[in-house]
């Protein structure tokens, strides 16, 4: 019987939410009780890409005779699922004492209870079959190959598209200036004919290069998990039945051929960071962007990309055992309940907010946000629990990224949402993590200038030959 956390509540209670039991106090009073105990022993975590780069993370939990052993568990089966969502990859050494190996091995098999995180990160994203290997601390190979440059190539005439699940948008820019955008509805999710989802990337970029002499390059930014510009898995295109997702995958190699130009499409989280680090000319960046979930990208503090998953969407930030439960990988307490419009339809049933059925997903966020602007106070404590959501999910985060800034947008910081996410994650920082609140500098960039520095940083992805 694996023994449970010491859940620690929150000096900060969410209005709507008081069962919340975030995960940075739960490990941080873990961490005190092994250090206390004089009994600690290292564990070392290192999870290893198809490349052949190596991330690794370094812990202490209890010695395997110690009475408090059995705690070791749970601990490191959170952090370890907060890795695996970060940082991705297909083999994963565990190197500390042997019933932590065992039991991660246990859990993340075809069999375990995190069935679905093997199946993802083996077969769908790295096409190998997802290994657990026990060690030795000293075993656990080195770190390598971390950090690539991303972007920054703002000569000639360019497109950057980004492929949203309720719009997509393009921009026409000239040596780094966005001369032409549009925006234009659509619904990927709900359409399983791959031509669908061509035509409509084919259309917006042909829209674009109307609006110019001619096409030298084009960047793409969309949620999902992509590798030499081929899709492994992206929700987007969820729709689309197993037995045609090859048309899928190489979509964006096809796209490339028929404009006959440089073509560069990357995680829509990555982007965002990369645009945050353009405007702001600073590295160390984290892009959180709330939409119709939680999408994340990381420049660190070199100013590269890391080559990570950045799927904080799945990574663990409430380590209540009633948190709501993810439908797709059936885990609890994940980002994207909390940090998308996912978290605003889970919360305003609570405060009476009932959207009509018939409105699309787009729309239902639209009603609840026009009772935030009309004053109602239900819809004003939805925006607050999310802002105390995000004070200690960034030191969460601060503990796996360094960070010096944190860039929310997205249509669920849309009007009057904004500021009270941001006044509520500021005033968490400052009270219960005054050393975080001096490192991390939280921005809510207006809507114009995001929408045309994420065009400008996708179409500035390739380099031109």
């Amino acid at each position: 019987m694996v023994e449970a956390f010491r859940l620690i509540a929150p000096r900060f209670v969410p209005p709507l939410d008081k069962g919340f039991r975030p995960a940075v106090l739960a490990n941080r009073a873990y961490q005190k009780e092994v250090e206390a105990s004089g009994a600690g022993t290292p564990l070392v975590l290192a999870l290893e890409r198809p490349d052949g780069s190596v991330s690794r993370f370094e812990t202490k939990v209890f010695s395997e005779d110690h009475p408090r052993a059995n705690a070791n568990l749970a601990y490191a089966e959170r952090i370890f699922k907060f890795l695996l969502w970060q940082r991705g990859g297909w083999k994963v050494y565990i190197g500390g004492p042997k019933s932590i190996g065992d039991y991660l091995a246990a859990c993340y098999s075809p069999e375990g209870v995190r069935a679905f995180d093997y199946r993802f990160m083996g077969g769908d994203v790295y096409a190998k079959p997802f290994t657990v290997v026990s060690c030795d601390p000293p075993e656990v190979p080195p770190e390598r190959g971390m950090g690539k440059p991303l972007g920054r190539h703002l000569d000639g005439c360019r497109i950057g598209f980004d492929l949203g699940a309720s719009d997509r948008k393009v921009s026409a820019v000239i040596d780094g200036e966005a001369v032409y955008s549009e925006e234009v509805v659509w619904e990927p999710r709900i359409h399983a004919d791959p031509a669908y989802h061509y035509r409509e990337i084919m259309t917006a970029l042909q829209t674009a290069a109307r609006k110019m002499p001619r096409v030298d390059a084009i960047g793409g930014s969309a949620a999902g998990v992509y590798v030499d510009n081929t899709v492994r898995i992206a929700s987007l295109f969820r729709g689309v039945p197993k037995e045609r997702y090859g048309e899928i995958r190489t979509m964006f190699l096809r796209i490339r051929d028929e404009m006959g130009v440089p073509l560069e499409i990357a995680n829509d989280g990555d982007v965002t960071a990369l645009a945050g680090s353009m405007s702001l000319e600073d590295n160390g960046i984290l892009g959180i962007a709330m939409g119709s979930s939680e999408a994340s990208g990381y420049v660190n503090l070199e100013g590269n990309i890391t080559g990570w998953l950045n799927e904080l969407a799945f990574a663990p930030i409430d380590y209540n055992p009633d948190a709501p439960m993810d439908e797709w990988s059936e885990d609890r307490g994940a980002g994207a309940s909390y940090f998308s419009q996912q978290c605003v339809f889970r919360l305003a049933p609570r405060v009476g907010i009932e959207p009509p059925d018939e409105l699309t997903p787009a729309d239902q966020l639209k009603f609840i946000q026009s009772k935030l602007e009309a004053g109602h106070q239900g819809a004003r404590e939805i925006w607050e629990s999310i802002g105390i959501y995000l004070g200690y999910a960034l030191a969460h985060y601060a503990d796996f990224y360094p960070i010096k800034h944190v860039l929310i947008l997205g249509r669920c910081t849309s009007g009057s949402g904004g500021p009270l996410i941001l006044e509520g994650a500021r005033e968490v920082l400052a009270s219960e993590f005054p050393e975080r609140a001096g490192q991390i500098h939280i921005q809510l960039p207006d809507e114009k200038s995001r929408r045309v520095g994420q065009a400008i940083a996708a179409a500035s992805l390739p380099a031109l030959e």
